[in-house]
């Protein structure tokens, strides 16, 4: 893989204009420009010391390199992330000295489900994924069920118990999907968080569980995973070998992953499309340098979940989430 310089953004910038001056063309008009002139302002719609506040510290401190300021954050917990985005939609100028990060499934489910006033991509979109956590189907490391399969036999005579650390997520639309497909029957049982959602399963409070790859495979020996919603294993070692759940079934079901992204206001794209090149260039380019790859180890995150997505690759994603988030809707929100 070829990685970029760590050149830092002025030195780039002179440069490359000297190099366009050199050869008699005019310096593009991105270079002739200052953005940014002052930090970008960062909300995070988690709590701070969370999982994605440890993930934005590891990847800001290298792209702010390539942007040359820095990115301070700012944390707006509540109601399942739709606090921060109606702080960050409602109160922050759409100048692209303003971004979101978030959990982009879990948060377009709770966008969907909640009915916010608030829309994709009318109003937001996300641009710059650092990483693709997928759901995964787990038991207890002592439970008789020792396949998907088994699961499923079990669910055509009696309704399991599944355990979701909350109902709108990807994870717990992954399970709605699995029982129309098959014909089992689950109840989904929301235990608020990852933590709850494991010790649900281990202790045998729930049939089974549903979660992030990231936190089953943290469990250690105490679970076991049996299957997976995603193009592929990411971890094989760390999750007992499972099976996708499109390899097994023969199904076509969407990537259902948790995914951390970058958003902006569709607006900064429309009046600032300059400057949100260069936030997506450089978010690229920090992503291509090995110094992220060694912050993110640093910040407890797998590496195998380490995924680079871009606008269109967020949006793709999306799509699918705000498709099968409306169609289990009434069964997300407990209706």
């Amino acid at each position: 893989m070829k990685y970029t310089t760590g050149m830092n953004r002025r030195g780039f910038l002179k440069t490359s204009a000297a190099a366009a001056a050199a050869s008699g063309l005019a310096a593009p008009a991105a270079f002739a420009q200052s953005y940014p002139e002052r930090s970008i302002d960062v909300v995070i719609p988690t709590r701070e010391g969370g999982g994605a506040d440890r993930l934005f510290r590891a990847f800001a401190s290298v792209w702010k390199n390539y942007l040359g300021t820095e990115l301070e954050a700012g944390f707006f917990p509540g109601a399942s992330g739709r606090v921060g985005y109606e702080v960050y939609l409602g109160r922050n100028e759409p100048d692209a000295y303003s971004l979101i990060f978030g959990n982009m499934g879990p948060e377009i489910a709770v966008m969907i489900t909640s009915e916010a006033d608030y829309s994709f991509p009318e109003d937001f979109q996300y641009f710059c994924r650092v990483d693709s956590d997928p759901s995964t189907l787990f038991v207890a490391a002592d439970s008789p069920f020792q396949t998907v399969d088994d699961v499923i036999a079990a669910g055509m005579e009696r309704t399991l118990s599944v355990a979701t650390s909350r109902l709108p997520h990807p994870a717990s639309i992954g399970a709605l999907l699995l029982a129309e497909h098959t014909g089992a029957q689950f109840n989904l049982i929301p235990l608020s968080g990852g933590r709850n959602t494991l010790a649900g399963v281990v202790t045998g409070e729930t049939d089974f569980g549903v979660l992030p790859s990231g936190s089953v495979a943290s469990a250690g020996e105490s679970v076991r995973t049996l299957a997976l919603w995603d193009d592929t294993n990411p971890m094989p070692e760390k999750l007992n070998n499972a099976p996708t759940i499109n390899q097994h079934f023969g199904t076509s079901f969407p990537a259902l992953v948790s995914a951390r992204a970058f958003g902006i206001h569709t607006k900064a794209i429309e009046d600032h499309p300059e400057r949100f090149e260069f936030l997506s260039s450089t978010a690229k380019q920090a992503f291509d340098d090995p110094a992220w790859l060694e912050a993110a180890a640093a910040a407890g995150q797998p590496l195998e979940l380490v995924n680079y997505g871009d606008r269109e690759a967020c949006t793709a994603y999306v799509d699918n989430m705000i498709e099968v988030a409306r169609r289990y809707k009434d069964l997300l929100t407990g209706a």
